[in-house]
Formats: structure tokens, C-alpha cells, sequence
């Protein structure tokens, strides 16, 4: 495969998509699909069938288009029409309407500021291409910054430009990539992996499921320019089990790559061969902690180990490995095809490029969305978010999942980035935002996730085992009206000794919604301690006798 036959591919397809006069673009992501879109993609192809249109008009399945509280969603190219809700009896409707107006009952506007406001690089094809077609993918350039990867860069130069990038990992923690990709690239060893974390678990969080969804091959692409950079030829995508189309859009991305060269041996023509395989996980939590994930892969019981050493030196059955999720490596093909300094020109000094967010809650735009690192919160919730539901107060906004924090109303006009967050005690995590308003109980909410944490937590060490347990007790006592003054001291205590002891990153944060809470929020604490009430009206107070 040379690079003129790689763009030949691309300008066939967008010639052959160029003949038809409208394409149909219906959603298919897991959303949308959970509202029957596949059976409205099914009615469109037959209304374009029945009324001769087949030369015409193109129906094409494409992945998620954002806003998933409209779903299904339907776009128009190139009228521009933006259709959500769409039902298989609009099919009809919609055919009749293509070349005039739209139909206005189905109407969403792209002019909107959920979609004007964003900024979009790892999402830039999603809604656009066919995820299971790779002709499609390489119309949009696809696997040319592999090319240039191998054929114009050296290793070195890669693992430079996403240094100068200033690009971090966007599981969670922000590490710097070009720190991580440097020291396993330095590390010494005839065999080291690429690992591509897919194991999502945050509660309200769909942004790497979403991306494998839609986009698939953007993220081998990123994968073997990792494997070039570090010395590795072979990769694992974990993913968990629970996301079947994911799964399937993510095998059929790779044989299709494979069929077609750009993954396999002697890629481009080069001496660098790069496979990868799919690992399912069975949908434990800890499993996102890397070294957990590193035991699963192995077909050990998925649990953290002390670090150091690190995967970098000691990973995959022993060798050298590379962990990113699966945003980061979608980031990196347009770096290496853009340039680093392209990327950091994007964002705060310290948090570069865009992030991606999984916005939930009591929000009126629910969806997947893509903003510069530096957005503030306002912009996101009021804005993007189109504001609370019912037009209620807001209250609180939970970054980072259940290892997250409760950020106040205070706040609102705060950055969106790495050092901000962590200074209001929060985290970035790998993008959930969780919107609270008025009717939320935050001591309620705080209880919920750290019930999720001591459920999920693997139980090696005794202060995640025996720590969350208790810390859940004391949360439950609270809700319940049977607390006494001294817990709360006790609740305090009992976090930071889990928070400073626990072995990995789950037991480690587990206690930060409540200590966000009882520092932002302590008035609820106090109300539901010393007058048994609760300001929400969410939790139901009982005598002691009652409580179990």
C-alpha cells in the first residue's frame, strides 16, 4: 500500500457518495439505536426504494451525532436538515421534504449552541462516516498520519510531536502521554504491547464506548502509531463485555484493516508489522485501574498490584507496556498528520487540545460533547447544556464519575481543566459530568457512589475492603435520620484514611464525592444530623428503632 493508492481509495468513495444528490445520515450509535433508529434506517431505505430514488438519494448509518436526548436524530447532506426524534412513520415525510423546506415538526437546528460551541477533533467524524466502512474512513484521511508515521518520521520524532503536543491521558489521572510513550519507547526489551483501556465504568460516562462506536478506525490508526513509536507489534483493545456493538464495530474495523494493510506486517511498505487483538472484560470497575487490567488480559483475577515498577517497565506478561485509553489515541492521528504544535495551541497552558464529555443529569442537552480544554462550567451546563431541566435552580455539577467531586454553584464561571478542578477538589476523570439542581440531595448522591466504589472494589487491600464499608454505613446512617454529631467527624477520619491507604486509584478517590460534599455542603449534613431532615426531600427519615 503506497499513499497514492491509500487516497485513491478515499477519492473513489467521496466521488462515489459526491453522485448522489442527498445522503441520508441516520444514527446508529448505541443511543439512537436504543430508540429504534435501525428500524428508521430501515424505513428510509424503503421509502427511497419505493419511490425509485436508489441513484438519487443515499441512506447511510453513521455514528453518534451528539445530542442524544433527541435521538433519533437524521441529518440531511447537503441540505443541512437537522431531524430529531425521528419515528418510522416520518420516513415518508422526510423524502418528500428533501431539496425544500424541512420538516418542521422534526426540526433541530445545527445552529443551536450545543452544536456551535463545540470544538471538535475526536469526534470530527462521528455522525459524518459509516463506522463500519473503511473506505468511508479513509475518505476523511484516515491512516495517512500512519503513513507519515512510518514513512517520514522516525519513532523519536513521533513520540516528539505528541511530547510537544502537550497532549495528556484522558483516562483520568492527565499524565503526560509523551512522558509515558518516552519510557516505554526507552525501555529495553525485543517485545513490548499496546493496550487501548476501553474499560469504561464510570456511572453516566459513554465517551470511549461512543467512540468505538462511531469511529473505530481512528483509534487502531492511533494504536499502531503508538506500537511505531514505542517499539511494539502487538496491541489489545480491553473493552468490556456490555458493549456488544462496540465489540463488533471494533473486530470488524480491524479485520477490514488488516484486509486492506494498514495493520498486519510490512505496513506501508515498511519493515514495522503491528496486530491486535479484543480482550473482553466481565465489567469489574477495577479493571480500569491499569495494572488490574494488565492481570485480566492475562486470565488472572483483575486486581491492582503495588506500583513501582510500572507497566512501562514491567507490564504484559512481563514486558514493557503502553496504557492509554481510548480518547488519547484518538487524539493521535492528527497530531502526527497537524503537528504538536497544532494541538497546543488549543486549551490552557498546562491542559491542551479538546476534551470529551459524557453531559448528564438534570440537564436539557444530554449527549456526548467536545470542547476546548478551558470552557468553563457555565458555558457547558448553560450553553452547550441548554440549561436545567423545568427550569429549576442549579445546584452542583459531579466531574470525574464516582471518583469525582461535587463542584458548587459558586464555581461556575471556573475553567475546565486539569489544575482548576483539582483546586475546588475535583477531578477531570475521563470526562463524565453529572448536573445536579435543587431536587438533588447531595449527601444522597455521595452515599450512591461510594455504595458504587465498595461494591466494585476488588477487596485486596483492607482499607478500600473494610474502609468503604464503613464509610457506606455511616453515609446510609446520615440519609436515614440515625447519625449523631460526632460521625461526622468520624466520616472525615475514616475518608482520609482510606483516601491515604488504600493500594490503587479506586480506593484512593473513592472517598471524594463525600468529602466534596461535606466541604461544599455541610449545611445538608448538619440538617439531616441535628434536625433530621432532608433540604431535597429525596431521603426518608425513620425512627432509630426502625433503621436496620
Amino acid at each position: 500500500m503506497t499513499i497514492e493508492e491509500l487516497q485513491e481509495i478515499g477519492k473513489i468513495e467521496k466521488e462515489k457518495q459526491g453522485g448522489f444528490r442527498h445522503r441520508i445520515h441516520v444514527c446508529v450509535a448505541a443511543g439512537c439505536l436504543s430508540s429504534q433508529s435501525g428500524l428508521v434506517k430501515e424505513a428510509l431505505e424503503k421509502e427511497v426504494a419505493r419511490r425509485g430514488l436508489e441513484s438519487w438519494a443515499l441512506v447511510k448509518g453513521v455514528g453518534c451525532l451528539g445530542l442524544c436526548t433527541a435521538g433519533p436524530m437524521v441529518a440531511i447532506e447537503p441540505d443541512g436538515s437537522l431531524y430529531q426524534g425521528v419515528k418510522v412513520s416520518d420516513a415518508s415525510d422526510i423524502l418528500e421534504a428533501l431539496g425544500g423546506a424541512p420538516v418542521y415538526r422534526l426540526d433541530c437546528s445545527s445552529h443551536l449552541p450545543f452544536f456551535t460551541r463545540q470544538k471538535k477533533i475526536v469526534l470530527e467524524n462521528s455522525g459524518r462516516i459509516d463506522p463500519e466502512s473503511i473506505e468511508d474512513y479513509v475518505a476523511e484521511r484516515g491512516y495517512e498520519g500512519l503513513y507519515t508515521a512510518l514513512r517520514t518520521t522516525t519513532p523519536t520524532g513521533v513520540v516528539d510531536h505528541v511530547t510537544k503536543s502537550g497532549l495528556r491521558g484522558r483516562g483520568g489521572a492527565g499524565f503526560p502521554t509523551g512522558l509515558k510513550w518516552t519510557a516505554v519507547s526507552k525501555a529495553k526489551s525485543n517485545v513490548k504491547f499496546v493496550i487501548c483501556n476501553a474499560d469504561e465504568g464510570d456511572p453516566g460516562a459513554f465517551m470511549d464506548r461512543s467512540v468505538l462506536e462511531s469511529d473505530p478506525h481512528r483509534v487502531l490508526e492511533g494504536m499502531a502509531i503508538a506500537g511505531f513509536a514505542v517499539g511494539a507489534n502487538y496491541g489489545f483493545i480491553y473493552v468490556r463485555a456490555e458493549y456488544p456493538l462496540a465489540v463488533k464495530r471494533i473486530r470488524t474495523a480491524i479485520a477490514k484493516a488488516e484486509r486492506l494493510g494498514v495493520l498486519g506486517r510490512n505496513i506501508f511498505n515498511t519493515t514495522f508489522n503491528f496486530d491486535v487483538s479484543v480482550r473482553l472484560g466481565a465489567g469489574a470497575f477495577v479493571c480500569g485501574e491499569e495494572t488490574a487490567l494488565i492481570a485480566s488480559i492475562e486470565g488472572r483475577r483483575g486486581s491492582p498490584r503495588p506500583r513501582p515498577p510500572f507497566p512501562s517497565e514491567l507490564g504484559l506478561w512481563g514486558y514493557p507496556t503502553l496504557i492509554n485509553n481510548v480518547e488519547t489515541f484518538a487524539n493521535v492521528p492528527p497530531i502526527i498528520r497537524k503537528g504538536g504544535a497544532w494541538f497546543s495551541s488549543m486549551g490552557t497552558e498546562k491542559s491542551k487540545g479538546t476534551k470529551v464529555f459524557a453531559l448528564a443529569g438534570r440537564v436539557n442537552n444530554t449527549g456526548l460533547i467536545e470542547a476546548p480544554m478551558g470552557t468553563t462550567l457555565r458555558e457547558i451546563v448553560f450553553d452547550i447544556g441548554g440549561g436545567i431541566k423545568d427550569g429549576r435552580k442549579f445546584k452542583a455539577i459531579l466531574t470525574g464519575g464516582p471518583s469525582g467531586g461535587c463542584i458548587p454553584a459558586k464555581f461556575l464561571d471556573m475553567s475546565m481543566d486539569y489544575e482548576s478542578l483539582a483546586q475546588v477538589g475535583a477531578i477531570m476523570g475521563s470526562g463524565g459530568i453529572i448536573v445536579m439542581d435543587e431536587t438533588s440531595c447531595m449527601v444522597d448522591m455521595a452515599k450512591f457512589f461510594i455504595e458504587f466504589c465498595m461494591s466494585e472494589s476488588c477487596g485486596k487491600c483492607v482499607p478500600c475492603r473494610v474502609g468503604t464499608v464503613q464509610i457506606y454505613n455511616l453515609m446510609k446512617r446520615i440519609t436515614e435520620g440515625n447519625a449523631k454529631p460526632d460521625d461526622i467527624k468520624l466520616l472525615e477520619e475514616l475518608c482520609d484514611l482510606v483516601k491515604s491507604t488504600s493500594l490503587c486509584g479506586l480506593g484512593q478517590t473513592a472517598p471524594n464525592p463525600v468529602l466534596s460534599t461535606m466541604h461544599y455542603f455541610m449545611d445538608e449534613y448538619r440538617a439531616h444530623i441535628d434536625y433530621k431532615i432532608c433540604p431535597a426531600g429525596t431521603c426518608q427519615m425513620r425512627p432509630a428503632e426502625e433503621s436496620t
